[in-house]
Parts: C-alpha cells; sequence; structure tokens
C-alpha cells in the first residue's frame, strides 16, 4: 500500500482523510508541487520547492518549513515508497487549512494542511527520434484565470482545457489568448522550432513557470549549438512550424506530430527535438 504524508504523520494513502471544512477542498484555496523521481534521484528538486514557496507568499499562506526540510521529508516519503527502486512522482498539496466556518477571507490562527503522495511515473523517452513517441494536440482560445503562474490548485479551467483536447482524441490543448497568441497547453509548457531555432513563449502572468521549461532553456543556452529565444508567438507560427513540443514534469518533452489533425512538419519527431532531448536527459539530475 502507498505511504502518504499529512499534517506530520506518515500513514497509508487509504487512510489519509482530509475535512470537508478545509479551504483547499472548498475553495480550492492552496498550491501543489508534482516532482518526478527516477529510480531515488530528484529532477530540479531546488526549483520546484522554490517556485511551491513563492506561490504560498504570494497567496499568503504561512508555512515555516525551510527547503531543507522538505527535502528531507520527501527523501524520507521517497524511502517509504521504495522509490530506489522504480520511477515515482511525488505530489505536494498544501492548503491554507480547515477553518470551522466557510467563509471567503483568509481566517487567522489557522494551519495549513500539508499532504504529499507518490505515483508511478512512465520512463523517459527514447533519446532517438524514431522511437519516440509523438502527441498530437487540439487548440483552444486561453478561458482560464489571469494568474497561471501561481501553480494553484483551483485547477478547474485546466481540467476543461485537459479535457477538450483528451475527448477529441489527442493528448493536450494547446491554448492561445485573445490576440492569437500562444501561451501554454492545459498541464504543459510549449516550445516551437522554425529554421532551427527554438522558440518559446515569454513568462508572464498567462504562463506558469516550468521547471522542466527552464531545464531545458539553461541546457540549450549552456550548449549553445542550438538558438532559442523567448518571445511572443503567434498561432499562424505554431502551425507553420517545423516542430512544436510540450513539457512538463511528467512529460519531460513530448514532440507534437499533429495540431487539430494537420501534420506538424511531416509528421514525424524531429531532429531538433532529438539533440534538445539528448541535451535535457544530460542536465536534468545536476
Amino acid at each position: 500500500m502507498s505511504t502518504a504524508y499529512l499534517n506530520g504523520e506518515f500513514l497509508p494513502l487509504a487512510e489519509a482523510k482530509i475535512s470537508p471544512l478545509d479551504r483547499g477542498f472548498l475553495f480550492g484555496d492552496g498550491i501543489y508541487e508534482v516532482i518526478p523521481y527516477y529510480r531515488g534521484k530528484s529532477v530540479g528538486l531546488v526549483p520546484h520547492l522554490q517556485r511551491m514557496l513563492r506561490g504560498l507568499a504570494e497567496i499568503e499562506i504561512n508555512c515555516d518549513k525551510t527547503l531543507a526540510q522538505w527535502s528531507e521529508l520527501l527523501d524520507d516519503l521517497m524511502a517509504k515508497n521504495n522509490g530506489a527502486e522504480q520511477n515515482l512522482g511525488v505530489y505536494v498539496h498544501i492548503s491554507r487549512g480547515t477553518d470551522s466556518i466557510r467563509n471567503h477571507a483568509y481566517p487567522k490562527n489557522i494551519s495549513p494542511t500539508i499532504f504529499c503522495f507518490t505515483f508511478a511515473i512512465k520512463d523517459p523517452e527514447p533519446a532517438q527520434r524514431t522511437k519516440a513517441a509523438g502527441y498530437t494536440v487540439t487548440t483552444s482560445e486561453d478561458l482560464r484565470w489571469k494568474r497561471c503562474h501561481i501553480k494553484s490548485t483551483a485547477l478547474l479551467g485546466n481540467v476543461i482545457h485537459y479535457q477538450q483536447g483528451y475527448a477529441s482524441g489527442n493528448h493536450e490543448c494547446l491554448l492561445y489568448n485573445e490576440h492569437n497568441q500562444l501561451t501554454e497547453g492545459s498541464s504543459v509548457n510549449a516550445f516551437i522550432v522554425k529554421d532551427g531555432v527554438v522558440s518559446t513563449p515569454i513568462l508572464d502572468n498567462q504562463i506558469l513557470p516550468g521547471i522542466t521549461r527552464g531545464i531545458i532553456i539553461d541546457c540549450i543556452k549552456a550548449d549553445g549549438s542550438i538558438s532559442l529565444e523567448e518571445r511572443v508567438i503567434t498561432m499562424d507560427e505554431v502551425h507553420n512550424a517545423d516542430e512544436v513540443w510540450i513539457s512538463s514534469s511528467s512529460k519531460e518533452i513530448a514532440a507534437i506530430i499533429a495540431i487539430d489533425g494537420v501534420k506538424v512538419g511531416d509528421g514525424t519527431v524531429g531532429p531538433v527535438w532529438e539533440k534538445a532531448f539528448a541535451l535535457y536527459s544530460a542536465a536534468k539530475f545536476n
């Protein structure tokens, strides 16, 4: 049985119970992270935790654990779930806590609810483009809230967009704003490639600062053999790109081979993806 962590205690996941008056349940009032571990080795642990702490500060949830304490807690959780022998994602969920009444205003003098559990994640894609799986996506105007840089547990907008892709037989849904500019996907960041140049949207309130996105950008820039730009990208550019990628902690870098039923490039995983994925794979545990 999977072991979870809840408010200072390790216990079987099936026995973890949270009050229906918890503000995470009533309002989606909380922050979460998903951190991948491959055979016990984490990817982007410190950036994940730093983003989580920034989100907590932005919505004024007081959680006094340090980075070192969080790292130790997650190491303990991995050990209790045999993490050294398998690939696991760790889900970390912090809500504002449980009050005695339902009130929109932030209550005073309550402790946050801290809940963590592990789940199986797939092996990384093969680094060869001829063996890697290609993904398909649909597109939609981005109808979520305007503070997407906060990794809120209130994910209904993302869930609705993801369902658009899923219901149409695709893996994801790429989103664009009212100016027909690419933002991100329902659960991923996005990149395009044209004439060998990789581009990704600039970080702002429309886009989650993805940890995998950051690792990709850093390793491409450090290598120097692939040109990379952070800039505004129109959907016309997306539809005319040679390659399109999506990235997340669980998907790493996934190559898109069709958008709205139309092939991207020649409809196969591209050569720039292959090179970028090799760079990412070499850098992700650093």
